[in-house]
């Protein structure tokens, strides 16, 4: 029996299902509701101390104390953790960082720019004289200073100067020194306004402005020297290079005339750059010598007269000996001329750049010959160990500067807020920078679209104040105008302003009227272009016929331009109608009503002249 109880269950699994459960009387019976047991709650276990004494009272006491006492231990105990985690933690974060922009010779791993500043700026969270803290701030002061200078002009500069004091210059000199000449090559005609900012600064701190002075003529000479390699490279590559050379030394030069100028630089400087340009005349050599002496002439005649008189001798040698081709001769000419006339076009300070007295200007005596420290090492970050103290101390200088202390500047920003407000609402813009930059913004946007329903949705991006939609229509029709040959990319963009906003429709009739009052200003290309867009427009219904009004046919209202405008836009509009539908449209009573005066029935030399006008364009239909 044993046996077989044992086996049966073994049976049933092999049999792969359950035994079936022998049926109880009662299964019939709904089943009874069961007591649910509840469990015990948990006992909790408090190791109290134990203190053995006499007195029941006094050991209870003294129990409590004890346990109040380990009780603080523990709370003690468990907060360090967390101090020790956020310690740890940042140090991970820092160990990451170090990791990941590492001193591997490659400079370690990719990181996104915005991911790199965030973990600088966690790395650098606690301690700000932290090499991960200074390259921020020296991230951050090389943008500030780059555009700063990029924004001076003569209108500005006063408001300028402090902005740049505000910055430490001195931890900054080598970015101020590269931006400024990085920005003066770019727009030589802003050289006298680098150049005053340049004295200005000098008068403060003058290490700025001689690191300024030294990497220029450093420049001036590496350039030179190159140009003396060029006859070694194949004739092709010869003018490119000659080319880039000569740019370089133009622009070095126009600065150092300027500073000369502003008596940043002795005027030593100045005859030696000539006598080395003179030395061995070459075409670029003269070139350069004559745009380095308009530029500085004027202020050698007054400071050295005898200098300046050998300086002249000297090109007039060269004009005489006849080495140089004629072009090159054809400018020295253009300098005596210009000598002659006082250099009435070359000042030595252009009208409001005049900002440094006399006698506050320090003159820096560096020759062209002795050996330069042009230190390229301040270009480049480098951590500071004495980063707090330094910048400690470039507050007190700028404090002393600008003649006033930070907490009176914050005190003084506080009070004058309202009263900038009401500055600011009465300023008016009359240089119209505003709209030359929204000029800019959309014709950058026309340039960009790929199709015209790009270049509409963009440009309704674009936030236009109210009276200047006029400024938009006027800028698609001057892009039209500028392509070699007419595009329909431009007539798309004009008719689906106008259907959009009666305003705009409004825009493009007032500027047909100012383009046809005007059309004899452009030329034959931009003339047909326009033409060809307005005739788009009309033919499409994009603006009312009814424009066609300021039009009169007849040999005293009408010019060649004119004329030669009404028959490229009534062409455009018959290959878009046809001549049939053109010529019924014109039959309409309200477009009779407005083009009268495109065909003149009150007088019959009008008349004879405007039908022997549409008969040669080949519109005699209409």
């Amino acid at each position: 029996m044993a046996t077989t109880t044992t086996l049966a269950p073994a049976d049933d699994r092999i049999a792969g299902r359950k035994r079936s459960r022998s049926r109880s009387p009662d299964d019939d019976l709904p089943p009874q509701s069961r007591r649910r047991s509840r469990s015990p709650l948990p006992r909790v276990r408090l190791d109290l101390p134990k203190v053995q004494d006499v007195d029941p009272v006094r050991r209870a006491q003294r129990e409590r104390e004890l346990a109040a006492r380990m009780a603080a231990v523990e709370l003690e105990k468990a907060s360090k953790p967390k101090e020790q985690d956020s310690v740890q933690e940042q140090a991970e974060k820092l160990a990451e960082f170090q990791k990941l922009v590492g001193n591997s010779r490659s400079g370690g791993v990719y990181i996104p720019p915005a991911r790199l500043r965030a973990m600088q700026a966690a790395a650098a969270a606690n301690d700000k004289s932290s090499q991960e803290y200074q390259r921020l701030s020296w991230d951050a002061l090389r943008k500030s200073i780059t555009g700063i200078v990029n924004r001076v002009n003569v209108a500005n500069i006063k408001q300028v100067v402090p902005e740049l004091f505000s910055e430490n210059l001195i931890r900054g000199r080598g970015l101020f020194a590269r931006s400024v000449m990085k920005a003066q090559a770019a727009s030589l005609p802003f050289t006298p306004v680098f150049a005053a900012l340049v004295a200005i600064i000098n008068t403060k701190l003058p290490q700025v402005g001689e690191l300024v002075l030294t990497r220029l003529i450093s420049q001036f000479r590496r350039a030179f020297k190159r140009n003396d390699k060029v006859s070694l490279i194949s004739l092709a590559p010869r003018f490119l290079y000659s080319s880039h050379v000569e740019t370089v030394c133009h622009s070095s030069t126009t600065f150092i005339a300027h500073l000369v100028n502003q008596v940043v630089a002795h005027e030593i400087v100045a005859l030696e750059i000539l006598i080395f340009l003179l030395e061995r005349p070459t075409d670029d050599s003269i070139e350069i010598a004559v745009g380095f002496m308009r530029e500085v002439g004027a202020f050698l005649v007054e400071n050295s007269p005898k200098a300046n008189a050998l300086v002249y001798d000297r090109f007039r040698n060269v004009l005489n000996e006849g080495t140089i081709s004629h072009r090159v001769q054809y400018m020295i000419e253009v300098l005596m001329q210009v000598r002659k006339d006082k250099y009435k076009d070359n000042p030595i300070i252009p009208e409001g750049l005049d900002l440094v007295e006399e006698d506050e200007q320090i003159t820096h005596h560096i020759r062209l010959e002795e050996e330069l420290q042009v230190q390229e090492g301040l270009n480049i970050f480098k951590f500071d160990p004495n980063y707090l103290e330094n910048e400690e101390k470039y507050k007190s200088i700028k404090a002393e500067i600008l003649g006033e202390d930070s907490e009176e500047e914050s005190g003084s920003e506080e009070s004058s807020e309202e009263d900038e407000v009401e500055e600011q609402e009465t300023i008016e813009d009359r240089t119209e920078t505003n709209l030359v930059n929204l000029r800019r913004m959309i014709y950058l946007t026309i340039m960009n679209a790929l199709n015209y329903e790009e270049a509409v949705h963009k440009l309704l991006k674009i936030q236009i104040k109210e009276g200047e939609e006029i400024e938009l229509i006027n800028m698609i029709i001057e892009c039209c105008s500028q392509e070699r040959s007419y595009s329909t990319f431009y007539g798309l963009v004009g008719e689906r302003f106008c259907r959009l906003n009666r305003v705009w429709m409004e825009c493009v009739e007032q500027a047909f009227n100012n383009y046809y009052s005007t059309v004899h200003r452009y030329e034959t290309n931009r003339l047909r272009n326009i033409a060809r867009f307005f005739g788009h427009m009309v033919a499409s219904d994009a603006i009312s016929w009814a424009v066609l009004s300021c039009i009169k046919m007849n040999e005293d209202d009408t010019t060649s331009s004119s004329r030669i405008f009404v028959k490229i836009m009534m062409q455009e509009m018959m290959e878009s109608m046809g001549l049939k539908a053109l010529a019924e449209r014109f039959k309409d009573e309200e477009v009779r009503a407005a083009c009268r005066d495109m065909f003149p029935m009150d007088n019959p030399k009008n008349t004879r002249f405007s039908i022997n006008y549409f008969t040669s364009i080949g519109l005699g239909a209409l």
